[in-house]
């Protein structure tokens, strides 16, 4: 169970406002209109060393909320999370000229950070015999791990607290628990909450990959991500970022907030078994102890909205887990958000969930796309495939994030109602 009490509505925590860069769409409207037509984000892509790769690309306007000054100065994932944040202030409709800034808290999940520039740096100085006297004195405040989240606050004028969350391929789901958590213990008022990634420039993400035998490849881009497919052969990088408003009900009433939904469980644990190999046993206990949290049953979930990256090992033990908890029926729907864009790493968890919550209006979950034969040691046939399933009505989405060395996250989202 909670440790707080959730009969009291000020640790009801609601999802208030939502901006988010993917691979394709710069908005909720667009990312969500895009999955439920099949349209994928994947594309050709050239990297240092490496040449041509397949990744998810983002193309937001990059200096609608910076000048071109600070975007050089800054970091990628500095530009797609100031670009979320705005967003989703902007979307929450809150008075930003008139709040506390004080009491305002940014939490932002990261996979890694400091990889990019490392690269860029180290290449530069190769073209000058390694003369260390043109290295960036940029570089020490574009690699802190906090980068991401603290250009939020300069962007922004925050002076609350920042934190970036290092969570592997579980922190999207990471940056939404830690806001919930600090305004439930009143550290602040008002949670920026997400996850971001700037993953696909850096050529060392995919030459390890590549050098693993888990890098898609296929002639044509956009079916290259394949999750539970049998014919599947690895990961697209992504690029991205999915940021949330987060506020404690009372206040979001207060001024008349549209509210998304309503984060009522959640939890993280670790496997503890090793570097990269899931264990579905420790992803199935996640999954429960979310569900209890929440203060529902399997039975009660519409959707789960599966981490599933398209390697063998990774889809066939979350299946595992999914039967553990949900069993062999048809229900609930179990959907994929990586086969649109790609592992967007840091920001997939994020994405992945904000992509899900058009279903409270409408009903749909979204499909599964590029899964033509079905591997059948996943075989569950909660999947959705092809086309987007009409549930009629959907009042609880979970969903799931798990990452290297054995992290897992799991957030649950219901409906709305007072």
């Amino acid at each position: 169970m909670s440790m707080f009490d959730l009969r009291d509505p000020r640790n009801r925590i609601v999802i208030t406002g939502v901006g988010l860069a993917a691979p394709n769409g710069n908005d909720l409207s667009e990312f969500r209109t895009k999955l439920l037509s099949g349209c994928s984000g994947v594309s050709d892509f050239e990297t240092r060393y490496m040449g041509p790769v397949l990744a998810g690309v983002c193309e937001f306007d990059q200096l609608r909320y910076q000048k071109r000054k600070e975007a050089r100065r800054g970091t990628r994932s500095g530009s797609i999370a100031i670009y979320c944040a705005h967003e989703a202030i902007g979307d929450s409709g809150i008075d930003w000229s008139a709040i506390n800034r004080d009491r305002v808290g940014v939490f932002l999940g990261i996979t890694e950070h400091g990889n990019v520039e490392t690269e860029n740096e180290i290449y530069e100085i190769s073209q000058f015999d390694y003369d260390t006297s043109v290295w960036s004195h940029h570089h020490n405040p574009r690699t802190v791990a906090n980068n991401p989240a603290g250009e939020v606050t300069l962007s922004l004028q925050i002076t609350g607290p920042h934190l970036t969350i290092g969570a592997a391929c579980a922190a999207g789901n990471a940056g939404f628990i830690h806001g919930v958590q600090m305004l439930r213990l009143g550290e602040v008022d008002t949670a920026i909450a997400g996850g971001v990634s700037e993953s696909i420039h850096t050529f060392g993400i995919f030459a390890s990959f590549q050098s693993q035998g888990a890098l898609a490849t296929h002639d044509d881009p956009t079916k290259a991500c394949r999750p539970f497919d049998i014919n599947r052969n690895g990961i697209v990088v992504a690029e991205g970022g999915g940021i949330c408003v987060l506020e404690r009900l009372p206040d979001a009433l207060e001024r008349g907030a549209k509210i998304y939904g309503e984060i009522v469980g959640y939890a993280m644990n670790s496997d503890a078994a090793d570097f990269v190999l899931p264990d579905s046993t420790r992803q199935a206990e996640c999954m429960q102890l979310a569900l209890e949290r929440a203060g529902i049953g399997p039975a009660d979930v519409d959707i789960v909205s599966s981490h599933a990256t398209a390697t063998e090992q990774g889809d066939i033990e979350e299946s595992q887990a999914l039967r553990r908890v949900f069993g062999d029926g048809d229900t609930p729907a179990v959907n994929n958000t990586k086969s649109f864009i790609g592992h967007a790493m840091g920001a997939a968890g994020a994405l992945e969930l904000l992509g899900n919550l058009g279903a409270f209006e409408d009903g749909l979950a979204h499909a599964t796309i590029n899964l033509d034969e079905i591997d059948p040691r996943c075989g569950l046939k909660q999947i959705v495939v092809g086309e987007p399933r009409n549930l009629g009505e959907v009042n609880y989405i979970l969903n799931n994030s798990f990452g290297m060395l054995g992290i897992n996250s799991v957030v649950i989202v219901k409906k709305f109602s007072e």
